[in-house]
């Protein structure tokens, strides 16, 4: 990888490969569709979608480094929580895109691997079970 005006590329002029991790309280099935249409929506397309386990999704996407930004605020939108690191690598592609005037840099296609995890909902009882020291 070469650096080049602030931003990170590989040789061939496509910018690093980037992991981000979500989750979600909600079921299962009404996050994923809302999701997808969601990238979509924003440019971006999805190359490959893997089913882990019962709970984690990973998906392989493409977006355009032009259209980070909606991006990031259709995953949010989409009812996806971020981890920190996911927010900060997300913020990163948004500033570099933000100092980028050159169109052939903004066309540059960011490679993204997302896992969600589809987590139970979290109840005072289990909670409190949970925190329970056998006597």
């Amino acid at each position: 990888m070469t650096r080049h005006d602030g931003e990170v590329r590989n040789g061939g002029g496509r910018m690093a490969s980037l992991d981000i991790q979500g989750f979600s309280y909600d079921d299962r099935a009404d996050v994923l569709p809302g999701l997808l249409v969601a990238l979509a929506d924003c440019g971006g397309w999805v190359l490959d979608r893997k089913t882990l386990n019962a709970s984690l999704v990973e998906l392989r996407l493409e977006v355009q480094l032009r259209s980070i930004l909606e991006l990031y605020g259709s995953i949010v939108a989409a009812g996806l929580e971020l981890t920190r690191s996911s927010h900060m690598t997300l913020t990163d592609l948004c500033t570099c895109r933000r100092n980028i005037t050159n169109a052939i840099d903004l066309g540059q296609v960011v490679t993204i691997r997302m896992q969600v995890s589809f987590l139970e909902e979290v109840t005072l009882h289990s909670v409190l079970e949970a925190g329970r020291v056998p006597a």
